[in-house]
Formats: C-alpha cells, sequence, structure tokens
C-alpha cells in the first residue's frame, strides 16, 4: 500500500494530480481504522459498502476527465447524529436504536458528497449530545488518542479522536456549549464552530435547537477551510439556516493578521484556566501580536442561562422517552434531562430575554476588535472517570466545567476556528485556543487561525500506535 499523506487538502490535491487514488485513499483509510479503534472507540458504525462506491465514483470521474469536487477522494466521517441513508441515527442512544433506518442523508452529508468526499461511518458520542466527555455507558468511552486512559472531549468525543488518531482527516460534529471545540482542544485538532444559523442543520438529531450548531473538525486548517466552504449553502427547508450566500474562507487564507484588531480576554477567561491553558493562550497571542486586554460582558450570567435553556428544551424534547424509559438513557446525563423537563418555564423565558441582551453587548466588543483569544478547556484532557478538577486552584466539576470558557461564546452565536496548541507540563497532551469573530465573519478567524498555523504554533500532532 502506498504512504498517503494524512492532511486532507494533500489528499484532495493528490487525488486531482492522479498521485492517488480515492479508493487506495479509501483503504488505508479502513486499514487505519482497523488497527486503531479497538483502542480509540471512536466508531460506531462503519459504511464500507457506500464508501468504496463514493470512492470509485470519484476515481471515474477522474479517468474520464470530469470535474472533480474539491474535496475529491477524501474520506471522512460524521458523528452518529447526523442522517446516514441506510443507517439508524442513534445520537449516541439505545432508545434510538429501534427507530426505522435514515430515509436520506443529512443536508451536510450531501454537501460533502457533492464535494467528492468519501463517508466511512458515524461517530461515538455522548448521549444527545449531553456531556463534555464522551464517556458513553452504552457503546463505552471514547478514548483520546495522545493517552488511552484519558478522554476525548465531548460531546463530539468521536469526532475529535478519529481525526487525531489518523483513521480520517476530516470529521463533522455538533457543538451547542462546546461539543466542537472542546473535543478539538483536548484532540489537539482543528475545529470550526460556525456562526449560529451558517449551516444547515437538516436531517441531524437535535439537542437545543436553539443554541445547536454544526461544524467540521480536521487535522489541517487548510482541510477545515474546504471542509467548511463545502458545507455552505442555503437551505430554505431549515428556517433556522439564515445564510443566503456562500462565503468561501480558502480564498482569504494567506492574508495574514495585517490590520486585524486581535484581543485577549481577560478577567472570567483568565481566573477560570490552569497553567497549561494560560501558556496558550500567551503563546497565541504572542505570535499574533496581541497584547490588550478584553472584558467579555456577563460571560458567567450567559453560561448560567445556557445551562438553563440546555436543559429545558433537552428535557422537553425527551419528555416522552423520561416518562416511558427513563432507565435506558445514559446514566450521566438522564438526571439532568429529567430536571430540565421540570424547571420553571420562567426560567427558560428569563434566560432567552436575558440571551437577547447578552447578544447586543457582545457584538458591541467587536466594534474594536476582530479576533478575540481564549482557551478552549480550562486544562488538558482528564482522566477516564474524573470526577473534580484544580482549576486555578478552586475544585470544580470535571464534566460540566471542560464547557467554562466555550459556552459564554455560543450562546452569543459568534465563530470560533479553534487552533491546537502544545504547552510544557501537560505530558505532550494539547490545549486549543479560541479564536472568536464576530457573528458572520469566520473569514478573520480564518486569517487569524493561518498565522498560528504558518508559525508551527497551531500544528496537529501525529499520534503513533
Amino acid at each position: 500500500m502506498k504512504t498517503i499523506a494524512l492532511d486532507a487538502a494533500a489528499m484532495a490535491r493528490a487525488v486531482a494530480s492522479g498521485e492517488v487514488s480515492a479508493r487506495e485513499l479509501l483503504d488505508a483509510s479502513l486499514a487505519r481504522i482497523e488497527s486503531t479503534d479497538g483502542r480509540v472507540n471512536a466508531f460506531t458504525d462503519k459504511t464500507q459498502a457506500r464508501a468504496r462506491v463514493e470512492a470509485d465514483a470519484v476515481d471515474a470521474r477522474r479517468a474520464a476527465s470530469q470535474p472533480l469536487g474539491p474535496l475529491a477522494g477524501v474520506p471522512y466521517a460524521v458523528k452518529n447524529l447526523f442522517d446516514i441513508e441506510g443507517v439508524v441515527t442513534l445520537a449516541g442512544s439505545i432508545v434510538n436504536r429501534g427507530d426505522p433506518a435514515a430515509a436520506s442523508d443529512a443536508f451536510l452529508v450531501r454537501q460533502m458528497k457533492a464535494a467528492g468526499a468519501v463517508l466511512v461511518g458515524g461517530l461515538n458520542m455522548d448521549e444527545y449530545a449531553y456531556g463534555f466527555t464522551t464517556e458513553n455507558t452504552h457503546y463505552g468511552p471514547c478514548r483520546n488518542p495522545h493517552d488511552l486512559t484519558r478522554i476525548a472531549g465531548g460531546s463530539s468525543g468521536g469526532s475529535g479522536a478519529a481525526v487525531a488518531a489518523g483513521q480520517v482527516p476530516i470529521t463533522l460534529g455538533s457543538d451547542t456549549n462546546g461539543s466542537i471545540r472542546v473535543p478539538a482542544s483536548l484532540c489537539g485538532v482543528w475545529g470550526l464552530k460556525p456562526t449560529f444559523g451558517r449551516l444547515s442543520r437538516r436531517g441531524t438529531y437535535p439537542f437545543v435547537h436553539s443554541i445547536d450548531h454544526l461544524g467540521p473538525l480536521a487535522d489541517s486548517l487548510a482541510g477545515l477551510a474546504l471542509a467548511y466552504d463545502a458545507l455552505q449553502g442555503p437551505d430554505a427547508l431549515d428556517p433556522g439556516c439564515q445564510a443566503l450566500r456562500v462565503q468561501p474562507v480558502v480564498p482569504l487564507l494567506g492574508r495574514g493578521t495585517a490590520g486585524l484588531r486581535i484581543g485577549v480576554l481577560g478577567g472570567y477567561f483568565q481566573d477560570n484556566i490552569a497553567p497549561a491553558a494560560r501558556e496558550v493562550v500567551a503563546l497565541a497571542a504572542s505570535t499574533l501580536g496581541a497584547h490588550a486586554e478584553v472584558s467579555w460582558p456577563d460571560a458567567a450570567l450567559a453560561r448560567a442561562a445556557a445551562f438553563i435553556v440546555t436543559a429545558s428544551e433537552g428535557g422537553s424534547l425527551h419528555l416522552n422517552e423520561l416518562r416511558t424509559c427513563a432507565d435506558d438513557f445514559e446514566p450521566l446525563s438522564v438526571d439532568r434531562f429529567i430536571a430540565g423537563a421540570l424547571q420553571p418555564v420562567d426560567w427558560y423565558l428569563r434566560a432567552q430575554r436575558f440571551r437577547r441582551v447578552y447578544r447586543d453587548k457582545v457584538n458591541a466588543l467587536f466594534r474594536d476588535w476582530d479576533v478575540l483569544l481564549a482557551a478552549a478547556t480550562p486544562v488538558s484532557a482528564p482522566v477516564i472517570g474524573t470526577e473534580w478538577l484544580d482549576i486555578n486552584g478552586t475544585q470544580q466539576a470535571c464534566r460540566p466545567s471542560l464547557g467554562l470558557l466555550t459556552q459564554p461564546v455560543s450562546f452569543a452565536g459568534c465563530p470560533v476556528v479553534t487552533a491546537p496548541l502544545w504547552p510544557s507540563g501537560t505530558g505532550g497532551l494539547p490545549v486549543g485556543v479560541q479564536l472568536i469573530a464576530a457573528p458572520w465573519r469566520e473569514d478573520l478567524a480564518f486569517r487569524a487561525a493561518q498565522i498560528l498555523s504558518d508559525a508551527g504554533v497551531a500544528r496537529v500532532q501525529p499520534v503513533q500506535f
């Protein structure tokens, strides 16, 4: 078998040039999954037969000198809340196992297929996306490829781990309170939470409709940009998709930070991080020439409001199943679903009213700043089963605290590129940095990320098994 570059963008170029076939890329990906996933546990479904058909179709197009998509032949996988035609959409649960198989692909899966990417399977996650660790009791914990005793993050843990393990170069995940950014940070890969409403959510299992985002993770910034551009597109059948046109970022990479006003979030975002997270923020800031400290408004209140909205909508969505088969739910989250279903409606309404005022305050920051920096997680990946974390001298519950730094940002709907950095004192484990821009300005976050990538400060480090 050929030695094949792991970088998504390099794969696409190699297929386009004829250096390697899509079938060869697929065979290498499937072999890597077969040899590593018994230890990582990233995959819950494998779609080999479909993948071979898609790969062969790419090779046939190239043989016929027909145009190829920007991701032609690149293998990818999706969090198992995305509909895959012919596969039951598990959403991390056993409650869903008896559901009919999906009749069609999710909108974003169709976008990836149109770009020529090859789907190899569905990925492990926290049940119904309610968690930050992917310690899934039903399907087993997803393990961090950099240290198999540690979590991969969540709820898109399989999406982060599959990229970090070199199984596929691109995955799709969802992010409500941090579920792309947390695994990207802990697994050391690139991740994007786009602007709320940027990408269609049609054909995915919901968690919190008023906060859910979808986006890609990748093994390079160029691959992340290619995936994001492929995923974009208006969807008249998804009323939550507010993007009326595609705004590509690939042509903008490499423009540098000239003219960009970059600040570093202080206060709450410095008070709730351990030394490793503080180190990566300082390194990113130094590389980007960012020195001014910026105060993000009402971060703690926004996190509390996000918890209320999450619990209320999540509990309401699953109310019937909570009444009839609560024992089948994930033990780590069932109590939170029940508590959310019992919350007073006044709490939910007050949280949503606060959100409207809060977003105005956050958006006002971007009159003076283009990109704001903050750590993506307060710590590097904890050991599986960890209950408590020491964060800046305080003991905090592990599972909810992994979203300390991400929840306030997604509650405002801002786009974020998470860049993988590698601090000292973590035993080789990564911690990510959030590059936060104003709504609909993903391009600015990508431009800042490109500087970190070009400098070698932010990078994906291959894992040897």
